[in-house]
């Protein structure tokens, strides 16, 4: 079977440029920023209602996605948003020849343990995303632009824990 080479990665700062108007078409058009957990919430909370509804009506958390059940949790913005994003990312990959099934690891780490770093680390990320209110994109791209001092602050920190992390987990790659 004859593959061709995948194509160069865009130019980070045309790609920034390119997020920064996508953010900014967001805001006049939907009237809203980007962002990704609050589809996960929203999907969580319809799946919960499903299943047990009254737990999730009484349930403050869960209640705020369901509403008073004049719209579904499902036509809420980020989750048309995220699915976007997954189906743009896909069709970007098949594009450019670079959509296959892989995992990425370092030479010297199990793809057991690999994918345990990962799913912990995602965990962690989610865990980090609800205490914040807020994901990395919508916390740093929507708040960021928004000039909000906590996105601000938020975005210095996951750059500072990035890099401690980092240190420590170095050993998989090499």
């Amino acid at each position: 079977m004859n593959q061709r080479s995948p194509s160069p990665y865009l130019n980070p700062y045309l790609a920034g440029v390119g997020l920064g108007l996508v953010l900014l078409a967001a805001f006049v058009i939907v009237g809203r920023g980007l962002g990704a957990s609050g589809a996960f919430s929203s999907t969580l909370s319809w799946l919960v209602n499903l299943v047990a509804p009254a737990h999730a009506q009484a349930n403050e958390y869960l209640s705020e996605y369901i509403g008073d059940g004049s719209s579904h949790p499902l036509k809420a913005w980020l989750v048309f948003e995220v699915v976007g994003v997954a189906a743009g990312a896909l069709f970007s990959g098949i594009l450019a020849g670079r959509a296959r099934l892989t995992i990425e690891k370092g030479p010297h780490v199990s793809t057991a343990v690999r994918l345990l770093c990962a799913f912990a680390g995602g965990g962690l990320m989610a865990f980090g995303a609800h205490l914040a209110r807020g994901c990395t994109s919508g916390q740093a791209l929507t708040g960021g632009a928004l000039l909000n001092v906590g996105s601000w602050a938020f975005m210095i920190m996951v750059f500072v824990g990035g890099y401690a992390v980092a240190w420590f987990m170095r050993w998989q790659w090499r």
